[in-house]
């Protein structure tokens, strides 16, 4: 299991920092106004739900050419109140703080079952996995779940990574593995693809939510990766170039009309693939959806 996360420290600081804000605001104006002080320590604490807010609007407006169904105005708004919760848990809780609460689990000597390699998206670590590593757990399934560094860096850095991953559960088991990814995790699966030249190394690969052809929200980020991850940018066409049809049938593709991040919504398929929609989920709720995970353990127990 990785021993570092940057990202788990910086989020701690964030936590910390938000929290103790939080809290001054509260302590400063509760004797002078109980209701003025407890709304300004919710606006600290969760204001990010507002800019969660002009996600979904956005993929409301710039995906209303998608051939996927548009999202009813119910279905958006139960996935912004549930992505709230969410985000809270994820990156406040499980990110910094619990991330290797549920190490690797490989077996000692080479078994006849096969395992999996989980690789988590923009901005998250390990930690993300964690209802994913409990039910493999539970289901004496051997994983390896990494953290992807520099957090900020070049997709094409993530490959080696994965590679490690690839060959200590490959080498446990005895068997190719099955590749779990979420958002950003696609494309880092597909680039190590690209640099095997082997797609024996893998059984299947199951991507959640991932922009395999690029992000309209690509288009406003200022680091290397998500730049990569441009609307129909250069990056994912020559991922895309490198993908044939053979490689692309052992793939899986989970993707949501409600997906905040990951718009629109037909760009998180794949030509080719075993493409499954599901209906009114979130961009970080679609990873933790009992349909999503229910199928998906199906496919590595297959």
């Amino acid at each position: 299991m990785n021993d570092h996360s940057s990202l788990a420290r910086l989020q701690q600081i964030g936590v910390l920092v938000l929290g103790a804000a939080g809290a001054t605001w509260l302590a400063w104006w509760w004797r002078q106004s109980p209701a003025l002080a407890v709304a300004g320590a919710l606006l600290i604490w969760f204001g990010y739900s507002l800019f969660l807010a002009v996600e979904f609007v956005a993929l409301r407006f710039a995906g209303r050419d998608d051939s996927v169904p548009p999202p009813r105005g119910g279905e958006l708004l139960r996935a912004w109140l549930a992505e709230t919760w969410l985000n809270a848990v994820v990156f406040a809780w499980r990110q910094p703080f619990r991330w290797r609460t549920i190490p690797d689990d490989l077996p000692q000597a080479a078994s006849a079952r096969r395992g999996v390699v989980l690789i988590h998206g923009f901005v998250c670590n390990r930690g993300f996995w964690t209802p994913w590593l409990r039910q493999l757990r539970h289901r004496s399934i051997p994983y390896v779940a990494v953290n992807l560094e520099p957090v900020f860096g070049s997709i094409d850095e993530y490959p080696v990574i994965i590679e490690q991953a690839v060959q200590r559960i490959t080498q446990a088991t005895g068997l190719a593995p099955v590749l779990v990814c979420h958002s950003m995790g696609g494309l880092a699966a597909r680039a190590w693809l690209r640099a095997a030249k082997d797609g024996s190394r893998v059984h299947h690969i199951i991507t959640i939510g991932s922009p395999h052809r690029g992000t309209w929200f690509g288009q406003f980020s200022h680091m290397t990766n998500g730049r990569q991850m441009r609307l129909d940018g250069d990056w994912v066409r020559d991922l895309a170039a490198a993908l044939s049809s053979e490689a692309a049938s052992r793939f899986t593709c989970w993707y949501s009309n409600c997906d905040n991040i990951v718009f629109p919504v037909s760009t998180a398929t794949l030509p080719g693939a075993d493409n499954r929609l599901v209906r009114g989920r979130a961009h970080v709720e679609l990873a933790f959806h009992p349909q999503v995970i229910a199928e998906s353990l199906a496919i590595i127990s297959a």
